[in-house]
């Protein structure tokens, strides 16, 4: 029999409590419902609220043994393996009725995410890996893109970062012409880059632990590569719970984008 924390059986436990909070996302989205501005203007609502309540009573229930860190709180209390959550990555999204927001849940062991599970319960995505397992989408395996030049490339990011003056000043390189999107959701965005819909995804600014735990996973079990700007590994579950930059693609369209970003200091 499987151990109680098989990241297979973790990975079916995760799966099953993010669709049941998908079911609780889509009950409010589009509705009323309570809204607050938390530090620096960042939006909540009852929805983020009453999912990361669900989450943690069902995933703690079932491993009580783990530590807990989410956008909304965290227990870590020396647990070897910690849930990592975003209830609602892209409340944005979420508020203004954009179906580009996703729950995200991860498994952490030793600072990196060994089960990952992303979904968009308006789409009804669910993104869905562990180690060695490969990733899928709703049961259909899943690859990263081919894609080896930057010229051309579709890349979610945020467009005025690329239209930036600073690109012109060298030792920069102005970016060529790419098919440039932005979803709210960085875990989304990780997601549909492991699924191909696009080939990378690059943030220049620091996000929260929870925002890309699960993205890291599924991206890396589709074969692509996750590291900061400068090409250094992603180490989850540090005080402070956050990640100064992220750039996600296929290998080969990887090492292209480091070689612009890896002399800037952030």
């Amino acid at each position: 029999m499987p151990a109680p924390d098989d990241p297979a059986q973790d990975l079916s436990l995760i799966e099953q409590a993010v669709r049941a909070a998908g079911d609780i996302a889509r009950r409010y989205y589009g509705g009323s419902y309570k809204r607050w501005s938390k530090n620096k203007g960042e939006p909540v609502t009852e929805a983020d609220l009453e999912i990361d309540r669900y989450l943690h009573d069902t995933l703690l229930e079932a491993r009580p043994a783990y530590g807990w860190i989410s956008e909304e709180g965290e227990s870590r209390d020396g647990a070897d393996r910690l849930f990592m959550v975003d209830p609602i990555d892209g409340t944005t999204a979420f508020l203004k009725q954009k179906p580009h927001f996703s729950i995200s849940v991860a498994v952490i062991e030793d600072g990196t995410p060994v089960t990952g599970v992303v979904f968009n319960p308006i789409k009804d995505e669910c993104f869905t890996a562990r180690r060695g397992g490969g990733c899928r989408l709703n049961g259909q395996r899943l690859h990263v893109s081919t894609c080896g030049t930057v010229e051309g490339c579709r890349i979610l990011g945020a467009k005025d970062m690329f239209a930036h003056s600073y690109w012109s000043e060298a030792p920069n390189i102005p970016w060529p012409a790419m098919d440039v999107e932005q979803r709210n959701s960085v875990a989304y965005r990780m997601a549909l880059v492991a699924a191909g819909s696009f080939d990378a995804a690059l943030v220049l600014s620091a996000k929260h632990d929870w925002d890309m735990a699960a993205g890291d996973i599924i991206v890396r079990e589709a074969g692509g590569k996750v590291t900061a700007h400068d090409g250094a590994a992603l180490h989850y579950g540090s005080a402070s719970a956050l990640q100064r930059s992220m750039v996600c693609a296929g290998p080969a369209l990887h090492a292209l984008l480091l070689e612009r970003l890896e002399h800037i200091k952030l």
